[in-house]
């Protein structure tokens, strides 16, 4: 068994055996548990997917992929956001079992449980390894916040609350009505 203390290595992590009750995430050799999320959390994970695959589709861009999917970004962390768009560019990174590289954008629906996580160190940590766009989708205040890829990692842009279009700097054709996406 993978011990949760640090200094673990993706080849630790991926000789896991498969659970049916638990996913993890490796963050600087620290194995870490993800807990399931809840059901509004899938709707607000659905109806991104949908809009972004239809856009990312018409345009021809490249492709989405969906938790859970590995992102590897070093031999210590292995990551799985909620959504994550490989530009075609940049699709030899796409491998059979997971994702060898940083994604161009990186989507993460918060939850109560992983909010921080996500606002803080999974951001530092997509700008470490250079994700070129992040989102942050806010349930509690309905609202994406938008971080580019700067001189010192992911610098924050915009948040567009509900009643506005998202306009990404990563895809500039893309119109996202923000109210959509919290849409039950």
């Amino acid at each position: 068994m993978l011990a949760r203390s640090v200094n673990n290595t993706v080849q630790d992590y991926l000789a896991l055996p498969e659970s049916e009750t638990e996913r993890y995430e490796l963050v600087e050799g620290e194995l870490i548990a993800i807990p399931s999320n809840p059901v509004w959390h899938q709707h607000v994970s659905r109806n991104l997917l949908v809009s972004l695959h239809r856009f990312l589709q018409v345009h021809d861009l490249g492709e989405l992929y969906t938790a859970p999917l590995d992102i590897v970004l070093s031999n210590e962390t292995v990551l799985q956001p909620d959504l994550m768009f490989i530009s075609r560019q940049r699709a030899k990174i796409i491998k059979e079992n997971n994702i060898q590289g940083a994604p161009d954008l990186v989507v993460e629906v918060l939850s109560p449980s992983t909010a921080q996580k996500d606002r803080e160190l999974k951001k530092n940590l997509y700008g470490r390894f250079g994700v070129r766009e992040y989102w942050i989708v806010d349930p509690d205040t309905r609202s994406i916040q938008v971080y580019e890829a700067g001189d010192m990692g992911l610098d924050f842009i915009r948040a567009y609350p509900e009643g506005t279009s998202l306009h990404s700097p990563l895809l500039p054709e893309l119109r996202l009505d923000v109210a959509e996406v919290f849409a039950q």
